[in-house]
């Protein structure tokens, strides 16, 4: 393999094991979304009704797909943060994975060019 070969594929190799390091630093991955909604409430006399100002709140609402069914969880707010942190981290861990992906596609493309050659040549 020539050399400009091998250090493109230890860059990316290095590039890799950064990334994928990165993973274990991520810390508990949650999907979905959280949601600050206002209600309206049952008292028909409520000026919660006639005032969208006045409505009932915050409710705090976090919703995901779970085994292809839509999961909703009502929160409190001291678990909002925890929540966000963790659908953060989720997003992140999405992120390095592409990258990873790419970063192996990079190398397969050298090796299959150093294969290529090596099949010209022999």
């Amino acid at each position: 393999m020539a050399a400009q070969h091998e250090r493109q594929l230890a860059r990316l190799k290095a590039r890799f094991h950064d990334r994928a390091s990165e993973l274990a630093q991520l810390g508990f991955l949650l999907k979905g979304s959280v949601l600050c909604r206002y209600k309206e409430c049952s008292s028909a006399g409520c000026a919660c009704h006639t005032d969208p100002d006045r409505r009932h709140g915050p409710y705090w609402q976090w919703t995901s797909k779970v085994k292809g069914k839509t999961v909703s969880r009502t929160l409190q707010e001291d678990q909002v943060r925890r929540y966000e942190q963790w659908m953060d981290n989720s997003r992140r861990f999405e992120e390095i994975v592409a990258e990873l992906y790419d970063l192996s596609s990079e190398a397969d493309a050298i090796l299959r060019e150093v294969e290529r050659k090596q099949r010209e040549q022999g």
